[in-house]
């Protein structure tokens, strides 16, 4: 996936969740967040950042935040991404050949899981999860607490009882990790159901990517550890 438009700046602060405050060719601007996650390790005062001009008369900024350096790492926090780049690698991708029917979005039960497939006879659900967090070379996810994953992964597995195949896709928002792993630390809950999940028959998997200031693009499978 490409990006128009990108330019350098430092980050300053973070009054909400929507919004940063950033330093543009040393005017202070407001820019939109594309990533309502906590971000604590990456968005620290003085932080150099990648964004994205956009200008339309309906928004309120001119700005959308894309990107992070963490040390010389860069990380990708646009949390609409995921999907995109998930979506180009199917067409490169051995796992999910002669796929005849794609729908995003698909309601199953009360969630709406971001893609089902029809290949040959195959039925096939794939929830899609974005992951920015790295401590220690280590990619985690989640980087706060969320029931809406647990809900996901329950729906997941009640779809495997009705003949689906069903996936769990972790999109690594980065590139030269050591391997993947649920923040048992963080929520407890959401990694014990993800080991329930695997143990079920859900199977999660976990792309890196490479990461540039204007693209974001799927690299290689990383490991996947639930301990």
């Amino acid at each position: 996936m490409k990006y128009k438009d990108i330019k350098r700046a430092k980050f300053l602060s973070r009054p909400n969740r929507f919004i940063a405050h950033i330093d543009v060719e040393g005017r202070t601007e407001i820019c939109h967040v594309k990533n309502t996650g906590r971000c604590r390790e990456l968005l620290i005062p003085g932080a150099d950042i990648v964004i994205q001009e956009v200008k339309h008369p309906k928004r309120k900024t001119n700005y959308d935040l894309i990107a992070v350096y963490k040390g010389h790492k860069l990380i990708n926090i646009d949390s609409q991404v995921p999907n995109k780049v998930f979506h180009e690698w199917l067409s490169k991708s051995e796992l999910f050949q002669d796929i005849g029917f794609i729908k995003p979005e698909f309601r199953y039960g009360s969630s709406r899981l971001d893609f089902y497939m029809e290949s040959g006879l195959r039925k096939v659900l794939v929830e899609v999860k974005g992951v920015t967090l790295e401590e220690k070379g280590v990619a985690l996810f989640p980087d706060a607490p969320t029931d809406r994953g647990i809900k996901h992964l329950n729906h997941l597995c009640q779809a495997l009882e009705q003949g689906y195949e069903a996936y769990l896709f972790f999109i690594i928002q980065m590139k030269d990790v050591l391997y993947f792993a649920p923040n048992h630390k963080t929520h407890p809950a959401f990694g014990q159901a993800l080991i329930k999940a695997q143990e079920q028959g859900v199977k999660i998997l976990a792309l890196d990517c490479q990461v540039e200031a204007d693209s974001i693009q799927a690299r290689k499978w990383v490991e996947v550890r639930m301990g």
